[in-house]
């Protein structure tokens, strides 16, 4: 399981000219479901996420939580973090769960955060979704629960 971390001000996803997710403070969390994830890879990046310590304290430094700063979490199914590019000049994307693993995992990320008291919105799974974020710092940063 992949997921890259914006932090954001504030972030939305439009469906169909429709805003369906919006947040403030928080992270804009891109999701990747791979082949061989499960529940396990979901509490391994839920427990990194929540905890990650990148919201300014006091004094301007990286040292709360999203759970100390009361962030949010905008969630947005992507498989394209599965993408391999080491072969031609089009991705394959062969790594990545079919949707019917994947948006039952997406779920699950969504229901444990929330079993954590973050506030959490989402796109839609499968739509053509346009994501609008204003990147606070910027801090981005790339999970793989395989690395954790």
């Amino acid at each position: 399981m992949r997921a890259l971390l914006q932090r954001v001000s504030r972030a939305s996803v439009v469906v169909d000219e429709q805003t369906v997710g919006e947040i403030g403070s928080g992270f804009l969390v891109l999701l990747g479901i791979g082949q061989e994830d499960g529940e396990a890879q979901v509490k391994t990046l839920v427990d990194k996420l929540v905890y990650l310590r990148v919201f300014e304290d006091e004094e301007g430094k990286m040292n709360r939580s999203l759970l100390d700063s009361g962030g949010q979490v905008l969630l947005v199914s992507q498989f394209t973090l599965y993408a391999d590019v080491r072969k031609g000049r089009r991705p394959s994307f062969i790594q990545a769960a079919p949707p019917a693993l994947a948006e039952p995992l997406v779920v699950r990320f969504k229901e444990a955060l929330t079993a954590y008291g973050v506030h959490v919105e989402q796109g839609i799974f499968g739509a053509h979704m346009e994501v609008s974020l204003t990147n606070n710092g910027p801090v981005t940063i790339w999970l793989d629960s395989e690395q954790l």
